[in-house]
């Protein structure tokens, strides 16, 4: 659709308010997705840090919401997806500020690709949500935490260039490719192991520990003459 119309503004605004009727359409298909989407959501808003952390959390539930498609044959979360939610949301809330906050996103992946093959509930929603989950908050803590520019460059680009092939690739054919490939991905998930260790690794910052006192003007020329 997109491609037939030559990228045009028109041709791109169609593609959007098609896909956006049929994702309203296949997320009443599916009110039970739905409310639990809704109420983990509600979840994480509490959770939230802040202001940021909220609309984090708001933008998360919209793409799921737009996304129950994908879930196919079924009409709810599994395990699997709760978790991927909950990695993906891990910026906004207390738990992305600290320094096992990488490690913690590697076990979360791990325990939901383990779960979603042992449940049979593996789906293209999870693959799609597994990856922009892992783009999100790898990208973020790249950017937010990782003081090495080649490294954090390096990081961001290993996600966002995916992100933006398999974006592109549903734009040009009218829809999404049935499943992300992973060999766009390994590069990224080498690199998230090597961030999520030296963030582990890093010195914490003081809350308390401010910057050092000067010295008081003429204290040690007072304490010289006795005075």
């Amino acid at each position: 659709m997109v491609r037939e119309g030559r990228w045009s503004p028109r041709a791109l605004a169609r593609f959007l308010s098609t896909a956006a009727r049929r994702s309203v359409r296949q997320a009443a298909l599916r009110p039970r997705a739905l409310a639990q989407a809704t109420a983990a959501h509600g979840v994480l808003l509490v959770l939230a840090r802040d202001r940021a952390g909220r609309r984090w959390v708001l933008t998360s539930w919209t793409l799921v919401v737009l996304h129950l498609g994908l879930l196919e044959h079924r009409d709810r979360f599994a395990a699997a997806d709760a978790l991927t939610l909950v990695r993906g949301n891990l910026p906004a809330t207390a738990l992305g500020a600290g320094r096992a906050s990488g490690v913690l996103a590697v076990a979360l992946d791990l325990a939901d690709g383990h779960l979603a093959r042992r449940g049979a509930t593996v789906s293209p929603f999870g693959d799609y949500a597994d990856s922009l989950a892992d783009a999100a908050f790898w990208t973020w803590l790249a950017i937010r935490h990782e003081p090495g520019r080649a490294l954090r460059a390096a990081a961001v680009a290993a996600w966002v260039a995916p992100v933006a092939a398999m974006t592109a690739a549903g734009f040009g054919r009218g829809a999404m490719p049935h499943r992300p490939r992973p060999t766009l991905l390994r590069p990224a998930a080498t690199l998230q192991v090597v961030v999520a260790l030296r963030h582990l690794r890093r010195a914490p910052r003081s809350r308390t520990a401010g910057p050092p006192t000067p010295p008081r003007p003429g204290l040690h020329a007072r304490r010289r003459h006795g005075s």
